[in-house]
């Protein structure tokens, strides 16, 4: 039986799962959207706005770990950076960097409705999922 293609589903099976795991690798390590939610970031971003989200700008990080295995860079006064707070939940805001190194103070644009650090103090910079590199 040598010369016989592979049934049709094989063939179009294989691109499309090394197509899934291209698209996953890079989601996890490289690259994410992000849609903004709230008014903590007036006027720089508002409710609605798409984020392009650089998550290899500072290192490489280990998702389900929530460390960086590999650090390059470290973020500068004035990056916005998406991040977990204390409470579990991923945000934007402006960093301020602290000289620690092993912090960050994070501030929203909109002092009056912004939830940030002056409320739960200095995020640590392993909880930085990446740099926000584009607006739309």
């Amino acid at each position: 039986m040598e010369g016989m293609d592979p049934p049709a589903n094989q063939k179009v099976l294989k691109p499309v799962l090394l197509a899934f795991i291209a698209v996953l690798f890079v989601k996890l390590f490289v690259a994410d959207l992000m849609i903004t939610q709230g008014r903590s970031m007036l006027p720089t971003l508002r409710p609605g706005s798409v984020l392009v989200v650089n998550k290899a700008a500072y290192g490489f990080r280990l998702p389900l770990l929530g460390m960086y295995l590999l650090r390059w860079s470290v973020p500068r006064s004035g990056d916005l950076v998406v991040f977990y707070t204390p409470l579990g939940e991923r945000a934007v805001k402006r960093c301020f960097y602290v000289n620690d190194g092993g912090a960050f103070f994070a501030l929203g644009d909109n002092d009056l409705e912004s939830f940030d650090s002056r409320s739960y103090g200095l995020i640590p910079v392993d909880h930085i999922l990446g740099k926000v590199v584009a607006v739309k």
